[in-house]
């Protein structure tokens, strides 16, 4: 067993940042030490002396990468800046935690992946802490044990992303492609982007319609209806705005011989199916149908229902992550989510954006990176407060 304490450097010390910072101060990870703070804002500076006295302060994260005083670091900063930080890092022999979205384009990402891959003694990480809420990892379990068989369709609802426009003009970045890169897809729904793929499997086409400025004064994506393909039959719907101040969290999955339906990622209804559902079917006779439609058929000689509910603690899934980041690092602890998986929920949120921008259905498997950098870098010269991306 490995004691050493690992020392975390936080790069962007926003708010995101300064949470995390709290949770290592405060004890509350495991294995783990801040070791430095850096930003280059000079008034963050002064906060974290006030909160944080003592610890190291960098306006410059080659510096604090360079200083000694960290052995790895959370990029909490812009999409655009999460890859070439990364690479900065690794590079420096740095184990890195890098912030989700992965990226903002494939190009970037794969660059980023294809550099971690040859400095495989550094820990690469992606900061997916929904990947440790009990209510997914108890389904993915379940459809990992194969009981309820072969994927049908899903649907993912999940429309709880309300923000009013003061929540854009409080930061002139917000919601533009050149800053941010995207809308809500790669701001507010990137954790369910990549938990219905880590749960349902990677889709191989995507066609999508998208509304750019629909409901607010923005130039990116605020609402989302996607349907995809994941191979052999099984499809899927993803539905996601910005301007839904009531909001949905629903999450449904239909197999062989079963369905999940998740509710505000606290309640979960398992219908478990007597046999598969082609062979109840196979099995009717008409007067069965007759006895069915009238209601007078037992539908336990069909399936059964459970129903189990969960309650969410705020904080707790990120101090796990940062937990087992430290743990990968000190004793080669399983990772809960590899940073170089994060391409799987950049590559379907471009090919989202992608589809939209040229009304033709997108192959997730063959992406055409080039084409979709093409699109964005047209939209970031029409903006003209940002340089395009190579």
């Amino acid at each position: 067993m490995n004691d050493k304490s690992v020392r975390l450097g936080i790069i962007g010390f926003g708010a995101q940042g300064g949470v995390y910072a709290g949770f290592v101060a405060e004890g509350k990870v495991k294995g783990m030490s801040l070791g430095a703070i850096c930003d280059i804002d000079p008034a963050k500076k002064r906060l974290a002396e006030e909160q944080h006295p003592g610890v190291a302060f960098y306006d410059d994260y080659i510096a604090m990468l360079d200083s000694g005083d960290v052995d790895a670091v959370v990029t909490t900063v812009p999409h655009y800046l999460h890859p070439e930080m990364t690479i900065a890092a690794i590079g420096k022999g740095i184990h890195t935690l890098t912030e989700k979205p992965a990226g903002v384009y494939t190009k970037q990402v794969e660059q980023m992946n294809e550099f971690a891959a040859a400095h495989p003694e550094t820990t690469f990480a992606i900061m997916f802490n929904q990947r440790t809420n009990p209510v997914y990892t108890d389904l993915k379990d379940l459809i990992d044990s194969g009981e309820l068989g072969r994927l049908r369709h899903t649907s993912w609802i999940i429309t709880t992303w309300w923000r009013p426009q003061a929540y854009y003009d409080q930061s002139e970045w917000r919601a533009t492609w050149g800053g941010e890169g995207g809308g809500v897809l790669v701001n507010q729904a990137p954790h369910q982007l990549d938990l219905w793929q880590w749960l349902a499997g990677t889709p191989q086409k995507v066609f999508a319609k998208l509304a750019f400025g629909f409901q607010r004064d923005i130039a990116t994506e605020d609402e989302v209806n996607a349907l995809v393909d994941f191979g052999d039959g099984a499809t899927g719907h993803f539905l996601t705005s910005t301007s839904d101040i009531a909001g949905t969290d629903r999450l449904e999955m239909l197999f062989d011989a079963g369905k999940i339906v998740v509710d505000a990622s606290t309640k979960v209804t398992i219908t478990r199916l007597t046999q598969d559902e082609r062979s109840i079917s196979d099995s009717m006779s008409v007067a069965d149908v007759g006895r069915l439609f009238k209601g007078e058929m037992n539908t336990a000689d069909l399936f059964s229902t459970e129903v189990k509910e969960y309650e969410s603690v705020w904080g707790a899934q990120h101090v796990d992550v940062l937990t087992n980041f430290a743990a990968h690092i000190n004793d080669g602890t399983p990772l809960i989510a590899d940073g170089a998986e994060g391409i799987n929920g950049v590559r379907l949120a471009s090919g989202m954006q992608l589809s939209a921008w040229t009304g033709r259905e997108i192959d997730l498997v063959d992406f055409p990176a080039e084409e979709y950098l093409r699109e964005l870098n047209q939209r970031i010269e029409a903006e003209g407060k940002y340089p395009t991306r190579s």
